[in-house]
């Protein structure tokens, strides 16, 4: 109930002019029935609450939606007010027409909420996410892995051998290039937003957690009885693993993602990241409070695990429905650098798990569940490895993702076929093949070494191993693997086998330099960027592209892949194929 000020104030601020008012979910919004979500209003002004009006399909809102939306006067302290109705849902499907008038001005907004059909395709979904994966990735794990004679590839990525491929567009509602967080949560809620964000819609809510929530598929999914989980080779609060359950404007509110993790009752999670889930108390810990997150999910009955060997002990014991694993403090290394080089964090970290045996392990607990389950797969060092300019290592866990699929596809194949299977990635970076690099060229000016066109041949790395890896990544005649949005640096035209690349610093004054690290390299050449060096944007790494990532299906559901798609379009897709949508009260009465 408003105070005698506040309709003053109100009444006061009702003859200025208003430009359109915001509602979210935003115009075009496609939306699962039963799926909840928050619905708001943004008035660019102060309004009388007496004058507001606000109609789904012509009627009052509140007929459709069950309660009245909340007055918040002068939202942030300003001049302006909003409606807010938290944790709604529409259950029928249908196109609906969405008005809000403050008295003035009209603003209307279209709606599609979808049903799914009355039984699942599938009983299970695996989205594999290759973070920041393009094109040239796959080509260049293609060549390394399978090899490639007389122009034809020896074999097929098991990403390749699907039946079902489209292009994915992957723009948020602020920008045309986005990231990790917004394009994962396109996919895990069916729903745009902007860069930064996770599970909400991006409002002027002064707190990162006080902006439109929309709903996860983990949240979905449990309520239809399904077991979930999601794996990682980066912190698990990192944006793509957290989309899986997050709702906050800021991707970087670590310790508050580990407690959504935690209440929302996710069934396996794995990765890194273990300092945001030990209290402040405890050496290492990156919490502002004394609540200790590993005890708390072991007395939810999870099993716990911070080594490889533990993670397999757990898997393997029948009793095991619920598992959380941290392998590392930070991200966990690569397979370039775990299987062989050592590098990184490997000397500290000797037993960390690849993707593939987390995603093995996570599967074995998940299929206890008999309704089944959904599982994200992220291999998240391959963006992170393009952001530091080092293919090698991009590379490497592109081919360890590649395994990950194989092994889901056999467990797949050997267990119903009954699996969906989703391969993609989030987003892209600006990177290609140009050819190659030949050591045995004339000169030693590394430049006139690249082979293009006839000149580049092939590569020449050896056989890969039984995992699709070759032994050696410093052979003679290897990819020229390029970058296109960069800082300065110095290019050494060779793998960094000392560990991964750090392209560029910043000096005592804050600007962008080339790392002097790599000056004195043989070979060597200083390459100028073309990223900011200076002020707020200015990039000491790589940045993504616009570009559209590519996604291939196999297994019950698949056939809705085709052409090109918006990125949360992925999510409607996973959605039908395990039929999420709520059952009418017409089936629920014809099951009485």
């Amino acid at each position: 109930m408003r105070t005698t000020s506040s309709l003053l104030l109100l009444l006061a601020a009702a003859s200025l002019p208003a430009a359109a008012q915001t509602i979210y979910p935003l115009n075009r919004a496609d939306i699962l029935a039963g799926a909840p979500f928050d619905f708001k209003v943004e008035f660019p002004g102060l309004v009388d609450q007496a004058k507001l009006k606000l109609t789904i399909n012509g009627e009052d809102y509140s007929k459709l939606l069950g309660k009245q939306a909340q007055l918040i006067p002068r939202e942030n302290d300003k001049d302006a007010s909003s409606l807010i109705l938290r944790d709604v849902s529409i259950s029928k499907p249908g196109n609906y027409t969405v008005s809000a008038s403050d008295g003035s001005n009209t603003k209307t907004v279209s709606w599609n909420v979808y049903g799914t059909p009355a039984k699942p395709a599938a009983k299970n979904v695996i989205l594999f996410i290759g973070d920041g994966m393009s094109i040239a990735q796959r080509t260049a794990a293609r060549i390394l892995s399978k090899g490639i004679e007389e122009g034809k590839y020896k074999g097929k990525l098991a990403m390749d051998d699907m039946p079902y491929m489209a292009l994915l567009s992957t723009a948020g509602t602020d920008s045309i290039v986005t990231d990790s967080a917004n394009s994962a949560s396109a996919y895990t809620t069916g729903h745009k937003s902007c860069v930064n964000a996770l599970g909400v819609y991006c409002s002027r809510a002064a707190k990162s957690l006080e902006h439109p929530k929309v709903a996860t598929i983990t949240e979905v999914a449990k309520k239809k009885g399904l077991a979930v989980g999601a794996v990682t080779n980066s912190e698990i609060e990192d944006a793509t693993p957290a989309a899986m359950v997050a709702h906050t404007r800021r991707r970087s509110d670590y310790n508050d993602i580990v407690k959504m993790f935690y209440d929302s009752g996710i069934d396996v999670i794995m990765g890194g990241g273990s300092p945001n889930f030990l209290p402040k108390s405890t050496p290492g810990s990156k919490r502002n409070d004394d609540v200790d997150y590993i005890d708390a999910f072991s007395k939810a009955g999870y099993a716990f695990a911070k080594t490889k060997t533990e993670m397999l002990a757990a898997a393997d014991n029948s009793k095991t429905t619920k598992l959380l694993g941290l392998y590392n403090t930070g991200n966990i290394d690569g397979a370039l650098d775990l299987k062989f080089l050592k590098k990184g964090s490997v000397s500290k970290f000797p037993d960390q798990p690849d993707v593939v045996e987390q995603m093995k392990a996570a599967i074995k607990v998940l299929s206890r569940n008999k309704n089944g389950f959904v599982l994200l797969v992220e291999s998240a060092r391959i963006d992170k490895y393009a952001h530091s300019l080092d293919a090698e290592r991009s590379i490497y866990d592109t081919i360890m993702l590649d395994n990950a699929v194989q092994a889901a596809k056999d467990w797949a194949k050997a267990n119903g076929d009954n699996t969906l299977i989703l391969v993609t990635a989030d987003h892209t970076h600006g990177v290609t093949l140009l050819g190659t690099v030949d050591d045995n060229a004339p000169g030693t000016d590394m430049q006139e070494k690249i082979g293009t066109y006839e000149d580049a041949g092939f590569p020449n790395y050896g056989a890969p191993n039984a995992e699709g890896y070759p032994e050696k990544v410093d052979v003679s005649k290897r990819l020229r693997f390029t970058f296109a949005a960069t800082p300065d640096h110095y290019d050494t035209f060779r793998p960094h086998l000392e560990g991964e690349f750090v392209p560029a610093i910043k000096d005592k004054e804050g600007k962008v330099v080339a790392n002097p690290a790599y000056k004195d390299e043989p070979g060597a050449v200083f390459r100028p960027g073309n990223l900011p060096r200076t002020g707020p944007r200015a990039a000491t790494q790589g940045v993504h592209s616009g570009d559209d990532v590519l996604l291939t299906a196999s297994g019950p559901g698949a056939n809705a892949v085709h052409g090109q798609m918006n990125n949360n379009e992925l999510f409607r897709i996973m959605a039908e194929a395990l039929a999420l949508g709520p059952t009418t009260q017409a089936k629920k009465a014809a099951k009485k």
